[in-house]
């Protein structure tokens, strides 16, 4: 399937505050003058800094269109995140790749342009997953509708999903149509005293059968596992495994990176085959993501942690705590590069919009 690369018809007319947005990114591209896209800035933290005039969406805010019945929810940029979960929670609904959420101010938009998931993500989806369509302001200033509000609508199929993660560099997020998934019958959280090695290898196990594991985190020295599902096979699960039970809200510190291991500091995050050996890159602080996530604190040099990253057929991101100016992502290959610097053109030919917020080249 094809990239679109092409301007898609207008969404409609331009209302409120979308006209102020385009005219800013006009003006910013007929000078070449970079802009700096602010949500609720509860990820300014993540990817390299960006030196430009603000560009805000704080203000770009509502559900415009929530059925539970089709299981989409459909809301501005500048939604806080709390606010969409509270109205999907009155209905028993929630977001299934429970992307973390960094404070009080943090939005939709900023959700899908950081692209971050949460501890269900290899369970249930990642971000991109989840995007069904997208409205954006491309660097001319100028209004595309990507996709739809239904999986089977594949109209810019590819470019929506661009969005996931590119932080802002492709465009600047209008509206998002997000599918949205029914909160389990039943949930538990358990722990256990097993090391490290022991968990990741018990976890291979489970998950080559169908269970209702929706989380496995381990900080160290015990395991700590989520089930979620339908009442029977939940506890079914739970009597198999044993463990001693936990608060569920102990999965909120996981979620948002404010379990004690991860909530200060420095903080680099190598994705893996999960079957891959943990690299002796550093101090291991925690793993997520059934042992594909490993959290890692390491006065390595970066090249050194993104080659054995590489090397185990995964890569690694310096979460938190990168110097100014450093690169922060895995290094792409230079005919993955030249690819993202096209899509940069295409989306956005001046380079106005966060010029450099995931590579210098970007």
């Amino acid at each position: 399937m094809r990239v679109l690369l092409t301007p898609l018809p207008l969404a409609g007319p331009l209302r409120g505050g979308e006209v102020e947005l385009a005219d800013q990114i006009r003006r910013a591209a007929e000078a070449k003058k970079p802009l700096r896209i602010v949500g609720g800035g509860t990820k300014a933290f993540y990817g390299r800094q960006v030196a430009g005039e603000p560009l805000s969406l704080a203000g770009h805010r509502g559900i415009i269109d929530y059925d539970p019945s089709e299981l989409v929810v459909v809301a501005r940029a500048g939604t806080p995140l709390a606010e969409i979960e509270a109205r999907l929670a009155e209905c028993g609904q929630r977001l299934a790749f429970e992307p973390p959420r960094l404070g009080p101010a943090s939005t939709i938009g900023g959700v899908v342009a950081a692209g971050l998931s949460g501890p269900r993500r290899p369970f249930a989806g990642a971000v991109r997953d989840c995007v069904l369509g997208a409205t954006i302001l491309d660097g001319r200033g100028q209004v595309l509708r990507f996709g739809g509000q239904v999986f089977k609508n594949v109209a810019g199929f590819d470019a929506f999903r661009l969005q996931a993660g590119a932080l802002g560099c492709l465009g600047v997020i209008l509206e998002v149509s997000i599918r949205v998934t029914p909160d389990p019958r039943r949930e538990t959280a358990l722990c256990f005293e097993i090391d490290s090695d022991a968990a990741r290898r018990r976890l291979c196990e489970l998950m080559g059968r169908p269970t209702p594991i929706s989380g496995a985190f381990h900080d160290g020295r015990r395991l700590h596992l989520r089930l979620a599902g339908g009442e029977a096979g939940v506890e079914a699960l739970a009597a198999e495994l044993g463990g001693d039970t936990e608060p569920l809200g102990f999965w909120d510190q996981v979620r948002d990176l404010t379990h004690p291991a991860l909530a200060t500091g420095p903080l680099w995050r190598l994705s893996l085959p999960q079957t891959a050996p943990i690299p002796t890159l550093g101090e291991v602080l925690a793993w997520d993501w059934a042992g594909s996530q490993i959290w890692l604190r390491s006065d390595r040099h970066a090249t050194e942690i993104w080659q054995g990253a590489s090397a185990l057929g995964g890569h690694a991101t310096l979460l938190r705590g990168a110097e100014l100016g450093a690169e922060v992502f895995q290094p792409l290959a230079p005919a993955l590069l030249a690819l993202h610097q096209r899509l940069k053109t295409a989306f956005d030919p001046a380079g106005v919009l966060n010029p450099g917020r995931m590579y210098e080249a970007l």
